[in-house]
């Protein structure tokens, strides 16, 4: 078990590293805002089917359902701007290119984070993703290629911004504070998402859907002047760091290697079971987590039979839920570590083991309740507040054991992770598409089946020590 990170208590809440976690917090809310901010403007940008529609706009608007099936026909939000003739397959192809995006900048930025700094390229990547934010509305007159190459180059912003968090995190998170910095600022996209989904919809009828866009792109530009002023990659160097906190984080983290590192030991990190472990679990929540994200509104429309378009709240509970969870499960986590109740991995793998294996049964249950529209909606909220509970386990694992790889590994660890939600959306269209009731059962019980997988295997090989090859020492020779 770690030893405490000094003699001396420092400022907790008031403190300028958890300063730090609500600016990083709010630096995710903006980033998921922008994301999903054309799944909902798409509603009123491709519907031509109603010319005449306006007066029905204020009654109908399938904010969470489009998100998930693009091609659902709608009635025209009232807004007045452009309509265009994107057909079905087009619109696919905007949704899935901010995702190639950021598959294509989650490992290179990890590593150029630790060379350069992670204030720059998480500064850069959420200020070029808002400005491309408040570009898309004229962008979308000029052709849908422009749009599709600036959502694509707006993933490659936000994978920057996400990676480098995490080199952040390894110089200014204490051991013991780990999990709950790390949720705080992460909890910020589960919040956005609530939010988006409650408002999104309400500000294309109020004003029009450019002004989402308008929206969401301004305050992700506020957020950056935030920013460039408060955060530096180093306590040390911060000019408004209390003496005392900063000799709390120096000396917690004193048996961290804070050298540059220009090299990176991929034989050695290929080789390393543990890391394969975070790459498994991250596999495991990525897949029941993305089917529950893309297919809820569909789920609850052809399981329930009940129109969600009527309540977008209800849409965003499990957001909501998600973001309480994951707050929680840090404030949880670090409460057993600084009490000496638990050893380092035993938090980790505990989180890591509820994290996947209480949504699953969640998951499991789903087919036999089908008829209870309460106990659905239950199960339904749960599967992704549970879930959560894993940024207190593997998500962040990487600081324990290469804290010098940390934002390189985060990268390659994101990319199982949307290796697995692409695989899993794709099967779960094949498997509902043969037969809804069958289907979904198949789903659910072969996500529960990854789960399991992702939980012993990662209690198998998981570690919290620092990895040898993660150790200075080691790089001398490299």
């Amino acid at each position: 078990m770690d030893k405490k990170p000094s003699p001396k208590k420092a400022p907790g809440f008031c403190s300028l590293r958890y300063g730090l976690a609500l600016i990083m917090h709010f630096s995710n809310f903006t980033m998921i805002t922008q994301r999903v901010s054309l799944s909902i403007a798409i509603i009123a940008m491709v519907n031509s089917s109603q010319p005449h529609g306006l007066s029905n706009a204020s009654a109908e608007g399938p904010l969470a359902d489009t998100l998930s099936d693009p091609s659902t026909s709608i009635k025209e939000f009232n807004t007045g701007a452009s309509v265009y003739e994107w057909s079905p397959e087009t619109q696919g192809i905007i949704f899935s290119s901010i995702s190639y995006g950021i598959v294509v900048t989650l490992i290179p930025s990890g590593y150029l984070a630790g060379i350069f700094g992670a204030k720059q390229m998480l500064g850069a990547g959420l200020l070029i993703s808002s400005l491309l934010t408040l570009f898309t509305p004229l962008a979308a007159d000029f052709g849908v290629i422009l749009v599709i190459v600036i959502r694509m180059i707006q993933g490659m912003a936000q994978g920057m911004a996400w990676t480098g968090q995490f080199t952040i995190w390894a110089k200014w998170a204490p051991p013991l504070e780990r999990s709950k910095l790390t949720t705080i600022a992460g909890s910020g996209a589960a919040f956005g998402s609530f939010i988006i989904l409650c408002v999104g919809g309400l500000i294309s009828q109020a004003l029009g859907w450019p002004f989402i866009f308008y929206i969401f792109g301004s305050i992700g530009c506020v957020c950056c002047l935030l920013w460039f002023t408060v955060i530096y990659d180093d306590p040390t160097h911060h000019p408004c760091i209390s003496v005392r906190e900063k000799e709390h984080i120096v000396a917690s983290l004193a048996h961290q290697s804070s050298s540059p590192r220009r090299s990176v030991p991929i034989k050695a990190m290929a080789r390393c079971l543990p890391l394969w472990a975070i790459f498994t679990g991250f596999f495991s929540h990525f897949w029941l987590c993305t089917i529950i994200i893309t297919y809820l509104p569909t789920y609850i429309s052809s399981v329930l039979h009940v129109n969600v378009r009527d309540s977008g709240v209800l849409s965003s509970l499990p957001f909501i839920a998600a973001s309480s969870c994951t707050i929680l499960g840090g404030q949880l986590a670090d409460f057993l570590l600084s009490r000496n109740l638990l050893r380092l991995i035993t938090v980790r793998k505990l989180f890591s083991s509820l994290g996947l294996l209480l949504p699953s049964l969640c998951a499991v249950a789903l087919p036999f309740v089908a008829s209870s529209y309460v106990t659905t909606i239950i199960l339904l909220i749960l599967i992704p507040g549970t879930s959560n509970l894993c940024d207190s386990g593997f998500i962040i694992n990487t600081l324990d054991v290469a804290p010098r790889y940390a934002s390189f590994l985060m990268g390659i660890s994101r990319g199982f992770g949307l290796i697995a939600g692409i695989i899993s959306s794709t099967a779960t269209g094949f498997l509902i598409s043969q037969d809804s009731v069958s289907g979904w059962r198949n789903v659910f019980f072969l996500s529960a089946a990854v789960n399991m997988f992702g939980m012993f295997f990662y209690i198998t090989f998981g570690q919290a020590e620092i990895q040898d090859w993660a150790k200075e020492k080691t790089m001398t020779r490299l």
